[in-house]
């Protein structure tokens, strides 16, 4: 849905899927994706290891993999499945969420994944007063950062409209490119791409999926 996909035919489609410029491979295009699709751990290995090892990807710049907050199955699965280059933790500011992300934060670190950094997100609302509100407290992510010894690659506020352009399927930064928020996110975009570049040579994956 957020990438203007939600009508793909998944018995014709042929994938991975390209839009804006990417390719794309999603349980969402699974047959009754929209009841939801119950997995037990086995299965979530299952399926990683399937869009890990039977989609051809080609020739890529970055596979990024969209990961469910905390531990779990999944991101066991993965480190086990491939050589992972790093992980990105997401946070948000308050306390509660920082709980999960230290969590994921150890367990990348026992698993021998390098973490490229920590994001802020709904770190902060500007209002149409111009005054800037911190609704869920500030500064969490920044401090976990700091303690964990990794970059903190930004914060990303919130926006009503990254909402409404999700729910369009067209990502902000191309429908208001000029915007504070999609500035925001190219920012942390950059800042995880020059992360990357800094890990050692030999921690960087060699084998093409």
């Amino acid at each position: 849905m957020m990438m203007g996909l939600s009508a793909v035919d998944p018995q014709i489609a042929n994938f991975p899927i390209e839009k804006y410029g990417l390719k794309l491979m999603s349980l969402g295009f699974l047959p009754d994706a929209g009841r939801g699709v119950l997995l037990r751990g086995p299965m979530v290995g299952k399926w990683v290891t399937t869009f890990l090892t039977q989609i051809p990807w080609g020739e890529l710049d970055t596979l990024v993999i969209d990961m469910p907050p905390g531990t779990g199955d999944a991101q066991l699965s993965l480190c086990q499945t491939a050589q992972v280059a790093g992980a990105v933790i997401v946070t948000t500011p308050q306390d509660v969420s920082l709980i999960d992300a230290i969590k994921a934060l150890n367990m990348f670190q026992q698993l021998r994944t390098p973490v490229l950094g920590i994001i802020e997100n709904m770190s902060y609302f500007v209002g149409d007063d111009g005054k800037r509100y911190e609704i869920f407290r500030h500064g969490g992510g920044q401090k976990l950062a700091k303690e964990a010894g990794v970059p903190f690659l930004g914060e990303l506020p919130i926006d009503p409209r990254v909402a409404e352009c999700g729910d369009c399927g067209e990502p902000i930064f191309r429908r208001v490119p000029d915007s504070p928020v999609s500035r925001a996110y190219i920012d942390v975009a950059q800042k995880v791409i020059d992360s990357l570049k800094a890990q050692p040579t030999e921690s960087l994956p060699t084998v093409q999926l």
